[in-house]
C-alpha cells in the first residue's frame, strides 16, 4: 500500500472527484463555439480597413521616422544642458550614428554623461557654455569706449608714421 503524507489542515480530494472535474472540463472545450473575426460587418468593415490600410502606410512610417530622429537627438541635447565641453563632437557622432542606421548612438550616449577629465586638466575648465546658455557679454561703459578711441587713434597714427619711413627709405 501507498503511503501518503498529509499536511496537516489539507484533506486529500478521492480520485472520482478528480476524474469527473477533468472530464467535465474535456467536455466543455470539446463543444463547437462561434467566433467572429471583426465586431464590424459589410460597408463598415470595409470603411475600418480602408482607414487602418493609410495608417499603417501613412502615419505609422512618418511617427517611426520622427521618434528615430527624436531618439538621436538625445545625447546632443544631454551634452548641451550638462555643458559639455565636447558637446559638438557628440553632435557629429549622433549625426554619424543616424548615417550608420543607429549603430554609434550607445557611443554618443555613453559620451554625453561622462565627465571629461583631460578637458578640465587642459583648459581649467570641464564645463562650457553653449548657445542660449552662454553669458551675454557685458555692454562697454564709457571709460572703455574712450580707451578703444584713443587705441585707434594710435593704431592710426603708427600706421601713418610706418608709411612715411617706407616712402622715404625708397622701398615703396
Amino acid at each position: 500500500m501507498k503511503a501518503i503524507l498529509l499536511l496537516p489542515g489539507r484533506k486529500r480530494r478521492p480520485p472520482s472527484i478528480r476524474w469527473l472535474l477533468g472530464a467535465l472540463l474535456g467536455w466543455v472545450l470539446a463543444l463547437p463555439m462561434s467566433a467572429h473575426a471583426s465586431m464590424f460587418k459589410g460597408e463598415t468593415l470595409d470603411k475600418v480597413a480602408d482607414v487602418l490600410t493609410w495608417v499603417v502606410l501613412i502615419v505609422a512610417p512618418v511617427v517611426g521616422i520622427a521618434v528615430f530622429l527624436l531618439i538621436h537627438i538625445l545625447p546632443e541635447k544631454i551634452a548641451e544642458k550638462k555643458q559639455h565641453p565636447q558637446a559638438k563632437a557628440i553632435q557629429c557622432l549622433c549625426l554619424l550614428s543616424l548615417v550608420f542606421g543607429g549603430l554609434l548612438w550607445p557611443l554618443a550616449w555613453l559620451w554625453a554623461y561622462t565627465k571629461p577629465v583631460l578637458h578640465q586638466l587642459a583648459y581649467g575648465t570641464d564645463k562650457v557654455a553653449h548657445g542660449h546658455d552662454a553669458p551675454e557679454p557685458k555692454p562697454a561703459d564709457k571709460a572703455d569706449a574712450t580707451e578703444l578711441k584713443q587705441l585707434r587713434q594710435r593704431i592710426a597714427e603708427l600706421e601713418s608714421k610706418l608709411a612715411g619711413r617706407t616712402v622715404e627709405g625708397g622701398k615703396a
